[in-house]
């Protein structure tokens, strides 16, 4: 099979006149349904009078925009670091899975699986609620930071880890027999090639992050949805102004998507979307 054709491909049978014709009726059908569900949730918000120009003048300030703005900059140094930070955590549990020492990838196996198993809002109430009880006292940046990068390394470890199982198993076979050590390997051959493979996926995965964050109101934080929620209690304005920060958030994680497909076209990989459960 070619490195260029990705399971998908070599699994999908492309559909005959029968199924294109029910694909496209079907299509057609759930525009349909889409349009008169919009119709309807656009006559609910005026019979309730959410279409008011009282609850959407405010935006037409500068000053509500430029404190969303600060939001959105606080939600971006959030995402930022602890993508930073869940990239090196998890390649370092991806590093220890694959070492031949059995403790070491067993212990790394789990913490991996933990991480992944744990939803990150749960993180969060234990760096908030928890730890400052035994006098560790954190910011309100990192009680979101940390626990947020916590629960994507856990992801981001398997998405490393499927990189290094895409690596033709030949290389490692050769580098062998010629007396390389496993480390010497890991760091010359597997690693080099696993990180160009993933690099698009893990742009894709700062999706996930910037998600995340937006339950930063636990804390305090001020990020975007923090933002919103005050300019919500002070203009009453709640369906106009989620509706807005749904856009952006959207914007946002739409423009993240676009970029690692362009690093996937630029790269000439595919990006990996299901990750390899059989170790190196």
């Amino acid at each position: 099979m070619s490195a260029n054709i990705s399971m998908r491909d070599a699994l999908y049978e492309a559909p005959g006149p029968k199924t294109q014709r029910r694909v496209r009726i079907g299509t057609a059908i759930s525009l349909v349904l889409l349009v008169a569900f919009i119709a309807f949730v656009i006559r609910q918000f005026y019979i309730n009078d959410q279409l008011n120009p009282k609850y959407w003048s405010f935006f037409a300030r500068w000053t509500t925009w430029r404190f969303l703005l600060k939001g959105f900059i606080g939600t971006i140094k959030v995402a930022f670091a602890a993508g930073i930070i869940a990239m090196a955590l998890g390649l370092l549990l991806m590093l220890g899975r694959i070492s031949p020492n059995k403790v070491l990838s067993a212990t790394c196996h789990v913490i991996t699986d933990l991480f992944r198993s744990l939803p990150s809002l749960l993180l969060i109430y234990f760096f908030f609620l928890v730890i400052p009880k035994y006098g560790i006292r954190m910011p309100a940046f990192w009680m979101i930071t940390v626990p947020v990068a916590l629960a994507a390394s856990g992801v981001l470890a398997e998405v490393f880890r499927a990189g290094v199982n895409a690596v033709p198993k030949g290389q490692v076979e050769a580098a062998m027999s010629l007396g390389m050590t496993h480390g010497k390997i890991t760091r010359k051959i597997v690693l080099p090639q696993a990180l160009r493979i993933v690099i698009p996926s893990l742009v894709s995965q700062l999706v996930v992050v910037v998600k995340d964050t937006t339950v930063a109101y636990v804390v305090s934080y001020p990020d975007l949805m923090q933002n919103a929620r005050v300019l919500i209690s002070n203009y009453d304005a709640l369906v106009s102004m989620y509706f807005v920060v749904a856009l952006i958030y959207i914007a946002i994680n739409y423009a993240t998507n676009q970029f690692s497909v362009y690093l996937a076209e630029r790269s000439g990989t595919q990006v990996l979307s299901r990750v390899d459960e059989n170790p190196v």
